[in-house]
């Protein structure tokens, strides 16, 4: 029989149809949308049997709900952001990427049993692979440093470590009152840390909505004397409980993330992180009884309860999928926060450029290197460079960043203007460049924790099912093939700087069939010539008469990894086709010195730097396996662009566009706006 009223909401049914009386579901597009893919109609007027009432939270105005639903007897139901929720608060004009969508209460309630509490006190959360996750999901957003909000500064100064760390909250927040507590323990709280801690220094940490003005606080200026302090900058949280030797709260998120941090925090308010055995709770909660973990708390509170939104793919998602969205668009803010002035850009690719880099502050386009130098440091920006047009000398002091196209690039060629849906940035030097370091090497032999190996592991499964390569071309039927041990040959683009830079003694494409040959002489030689020197775009072609003797068969328009699936082996200068190989298990030898060489995955010829196998005193270094360069290459390393929702994106979305068609392909304006290319540039910031 089907619940109604009051029995409904006892067990925890959520109506399909819920009625509102409040303006901000109207203005809240985000929230809609999740409601409606969690399978909910919200509509205007008196609820009907068998309909429910939505209200915000305890919001000023959650009173019209609540008056409706006493009246009918319709079940009430509470909104909250999840607790990973965006990069701004609310009030800046962020949406979230979760909500607890809570037939029983309201998260900060401790009145009575919210939906978090129901689970951390009735759910057996023993699930070894839920568990699992939830570690994993500590460990991720501690090492990616994500809070609900995502303003601070991961390398902002902090006090020297050994402080007491006392949690401040804004003023009149519903999350206070309804933790049984009030601006009077703010005051309690401060004055027993003092008391338990007399020789410590005490460090108050205001609410990020402090920091931006938008609220006030418990404590202020007056409030740093003697050995208390007032931290107002926008702090990492997870460092900035690291440096703490104890930590005090009322009813603070933070002082969840403590208990994530290994902290046990003191707790002047009744949140729902107190009462399971994490926390010294002056106020306790006689139901909440049950001892638990911090992996079971975050299962409970960030896996379980929430509901997850993908906002590119527009559906619901696990929290893994929502951090991995986060991560991307926290990523670009951090990097783009202060805005950059742009060089070396041509024109075409101005408007990508913009979209991607340029939603923080607008680039500033500069031609002249001199001009951009100046302008980065008036500014305060930094200098966005396109990589191989660096100037010969830059002030060792100005944040520069030089940028390439990234490794799953589009469908269709750059030199025929199909603009790039992902990008790599690099403030150490740029991935084909082995005389010096890169961010990209960094990366690479950076551990990888457990999550982010099945992460690499799950997306290089994806790119092999899809079939998926850098341009994703369409292509012509394969050749017949002769039978024997076939080795693939991939030209390239013979004046590309990764040939320039690091190919050594073989740098044409004549010279790798040659060596090639004079190493397989009994082999069948596969030679895949190179799509921009196919298309004529780009020099690197070989005269027909050349080939003979050498390739058994040249592979023109052909699909590069229906290529690789038929051949046995790869051997190339640089080119990102041996990356390829060994992502679908191929042996590659190299002649150069690509990113993915000298790491022992590859069969090494050419002038690998010792860097990559040995640290500065000698010592052999440890070796990364395929995971660790996957992750690296297409993950940690490059920024992606979702050209359907048009926000940062983690690199699975790319897969899909790139999988279903979904992308941004070039037509005439681009093409003409390439030939006026170093004409009219002072104008380029206007080209979007």
């Amino acid at each position: 029989m089907r619940l109604t009223g009051p029995d409904m909401q006892a067990a925890g049914e959520i109506p399909r149809r819920l009625c509102f009386y409040n303006a901000g579901f109207l203005r809240q597009p985000r929230l809609r949308r999740i409601l409606a893919l969690a399978g909910h109609d919200l509509r205007l007027g008196r609820p009907a049997p068998g309909d429910g009432v939505v209200v915000w939270g305890r919001s000023p105005y959650a009173h019209r709900g609540e008056a409706v639903a006493a009246r009918t007897g319709a079940p009430l139901i509470r909104l909250e952001d999840a607790f990973l929720r965006s990069v701004r608060p609310g009030r800046l004009g962020d949406t979230p990427l979760g909500l607890v969508i809570d037939p029983y209460g309201v998260h900060f309630d401790s009145s009575r049993p919210s939906l978090i509490e129901r689970i951390l006190a009735q759910n057996p959360l023993d699930d070894s692979n839920l568990l699992m996750r939830a570690r994993d999901g500590i460990d991720r957003i501690a090492a990616l440093d994500l809070s609900k909000y995502n303003i601070h500064r991961v390398d902002a100064a902090l006090p020297a470590p050994g402080y007491v760390l006392v949690i401040d909250q804004t003023q009149g927040d519903a999350s206070i009152r309804h933790a049984g507590a009030s601006a009077a323990r703010f005051r309690e709280m401060l004055y027993v840390a003092q008391e338990e801690n007399p020789t410590a220094r005490i460090v108050i940490k205001t609410h990020p909505e402090t920091t931006l003005g938008l609220r006030p606080g418990h404590f202020g200026p007056a409030d740093a004397t003697g050995r208390i302090s007032l931290l107002t900058d926008a702090v990492s949280p997870w460092r900035l409980l690291q440096g703490a030797i104890a930590v005090y709260a009322v009813s603070s998120q933070l002082g969840f993330e403590a208990i994530l941090a290994g902290h046990r925090p003191r707790l002047f308010g009744q949140p729902f992180y107190a009462g399971w055995g994490l926390s010294a709770d002056e106020f306790p909660i006689d139901r909440r009884q049950r001892r638990l973990t911090k992996a079971q708390l975050f299962a409970a509170a960030m896996i379980l309860a929430p509901t997850w939104y993908d906002p590119c793919r527009d559906r619901l998602c696990r929290f893994e999928e929502a951090a991995d969205q986060l991560e991307a668009e926290v990523r670009a803010f951090r990097q783009d926060r202060a805005g950059h002035v742009a060089h070396g850009m041509r024109l075409w690719k101005r408007g990508r450029l913009q979209a991607v880099f340029g939603q923080e502050k607008p680039l500033i386009f500069q031609d002249n290197p001199e001009k951009a130098v100046e302008t980065a440091r008036k500014s305060g920006r930094s200098l966005l460079i396109w990589a191989g047009k660096e100037p010969a000398t830059l002030p060792p002091d100005l944040s520069v960043f030089r940028v390439e196209d990234g490794f799953l690039r589009s469908r269709g060629l750059g030199a025929e203007l199909v603009p790039p849906l992902s990008l790599c940035t690099d403030d150490l030097g740029i991935y084909y460049d082995p005389n010096r370091p890169s961010r990209l090497e960094a990366l690479i032999q950076t551990p990888l924790p457990a999550a982010a190996r099945a992460r690499a592991e799950r997306l290089q499964a994806q790119l092999i099912a899809a079939r998926l390569s850098k341009y994703n071309l369409s292509a012509a039927a394969l050749p017949d093939l002769p039978p024997g041990h076939r080795i693939l040959i991939p030209g390239q683009v013979e004046d590309d700087a990764s040939i320039r830079l690091g190919a050594g003694a073989v740098n044409t494409n004549l010279g790798l069939l040659q060596a090639a040959r004079a190493a397989h002489p009994k082999a069948v030689l596969i030679y895949k010539p190179h799509p921009d020197v196919e298309a004529g775009l780009r020099p690197g072609a070989i005269a027909p008469e050349r080939l003979a003797g050498l390739a058994d068969v040249v592979a023109d328009h052909a699909d590069p990894i229906q290529l690789i699936d038929a051949c046995d082996q790869v051997i190339t200068m640089t080119s990102l086709l041996g990356f390829e190989a060994l992502l679908r298990g191929k042996p590659v030898t190299c002649l150069g010195a690509p990113f993915y060489a000298g790491w022992g995955l590859t069969t090494d010829l050419g002038p690998v730097p010792p860097r990559r196998r040995y640290a500065a005193d000698g010592h052999a270094l440890p070796r990364p396996d395929l995971a660790a360069l996957i992750h690296a290459a297409l993950i940690a390393y490059p920024r992606y662009f979702d050209p359907v929702s048009r926000r940062p994106c983690p690199p699975e979305v790319v897969v899909d566009r790139l999988a279903t068609g979904q992308h941004t392909a070039t037509g005439l304006p681009l093409r003409l706006l390439a030939k006026l290319q170093g004409r009219f540039a002072t104008y380029a910031r206007f080209w979007r």
